[in-house]
């Protein structure tokens, strides 16, 4: 049976590695050269994997954002570049950060790269239900290990956002309501997700009044219900994320954890993570 702490640890410490791509002026200024705004950039380089993806399908998938940002990106910034170019800026986006901040530096990239890949490598074995995953995991793999080790982690954090996304659904969670309830919590700022997500104040304020009417929201802050169906989430989210970390064993993968979290620190720490209001 694989250690669900350490599947967790693994996704949790390396995460920063993928999650700095939506951060990083890289990414802005390679959006930028292709004609794209940032919300476009953000939508289509994430959305690419699935070709020229139209505005339903990345509502559809990528599950909390408002449809009508969504609407405002796509399917208009195929008019003016095309998937493939886009995947080749995130990628190339991807290098130049994390070089930027000597992460290719790190002694045990190559050890890190090798490790998180073969788990990685499993999502490709596992895609029924996961169309994030699915379509990340039939791009080719980029040359040499530091775009290696940003590939596996993108492969492992959509399968396991795809497997969180059947959670809420099960829950009878919806994308707005998921975005409270995680805000609520205190773990992500309030204003983050709302900038972000795009999400009018007053249909912000109907859901909110809609989970305080379910007896899971009180104020702000979670009640001890919300706090219960958050922690069944996250428990889900875990045990369905286990698959691709079955690939290693015990000692690897607390290897794996070991060493995840020499990188998402060092990223962290050189502020790739940075988000302004």
């Amino acid at each position: 049976m694989t250690d669900i702490r350490l599947a967790r640890q693994s996704w949790r410490r390396l995460e920063p590695v993928h999650g700095m791509i939506y951060f990083v002026p890289e990414a802005t200024e390679r959006y930028a050269a292709l004609g794209l705004e940032p919300h476009a950039g953000y939508f289509a380089s994430r959305g690419a994997a699935f070709g020229a993806a139209s505005p339903e399908l990345v509502i559809a998938t990528f599950y909390n954002f408002c449809p009508a940002l969504v609407r405002q990106a796509l399917p208009a910034a195929w008019d003016v570049t095309t998937p493939e170019k886009v995947i080749e800026a995130r990628l190339d986006a991807a290098d130049a950060a994390l070089r930027r901040v000597a992460i290719h530096e790190i002694p045990v990239l190559a050890e890190t790269a090798a490790l998180a890949r073969r788990a990685a490598e499993q999502v490709g074995e596992h895609v029924q239900g996961r169309p994030l995953a699915a379509a990340h995991a039939a791009l080719p793999w980029p040359d040499g290990p530091l775009l290696e080790l940003w590939h596996a982690q993108t492969l492992l954090r959509e399968f396991r956002g795809d497997g969180h996304v059947a959670a809420l659904l099960t829950e009878g969670v919806g994308g707005l309501e998921a975005l409270i309830l995680h805000g609520a919590t205190g773990q992500m700022p309030t204003i983050f997700l709302k900038v972000s997500r795009g999400w009018p104040e007053e249909q912000w304020a109907a859901a909110e009044e809609g989970l305080r009417e379910r007896g899971l929201l009180e104020g702000d802050g979670l009640t001890e219900e919300g706090r219960a169906l958050r922690q069944r989430i996250e428990d889900r989210t875990d045990e369905l994320a286990l698959p691709a970390y079955a690939a290693l064993s015990e000692e690897e993968l607390a290897r794996l954890a070991e060493l995840a979290r020499i990188f998402g620190r060092a990223v962290v720490d050189a502020g790739l993570l940075t988000f302004s209001a």
